[in-house]
């Protein structure tokens, strides 16, 4: 990757109906939607709090960011965030 490139930091913007308020349990998988993936999370969040804002009449409702940079290289620090201590 070029010097000059940002950093990529892929998100998963998901939701569905819960069901029940207490866990993130989905009610039923085939109908959860996958807003998209997103190159770093301002963005994720940007799709994240629109999904979120069209469904506020339904408590059960919920959208989820996921960090796959995370799940893809948990090694990885990424800016603001603490190094791992060492073991």
């Amino acid at each position: 990757m070029p010097a000059s490139a940002p950093q990529q930091l892929l998100h998963l913007v998901i939701g569905g109906e819960l069901t029940d308020l207490g866990h993130t349990t989905f009610k039923d998988l085939a109908q959860v939607e996958i807003v998209g993936l997103f190159p770093n999370y301002a963005t994720a969040y940007t799709a994240w709090k629109a999904k979120a804002q069209q469904t506020v009449d339904n408590a059960h409702m919920r959208y989820f960011i996921v960090h796959l940079h995370r799940l893809l290289d948990p090694d990885q620090d990424t800016p603001g965030q603490d190094a791992k201590p060492a073991h």
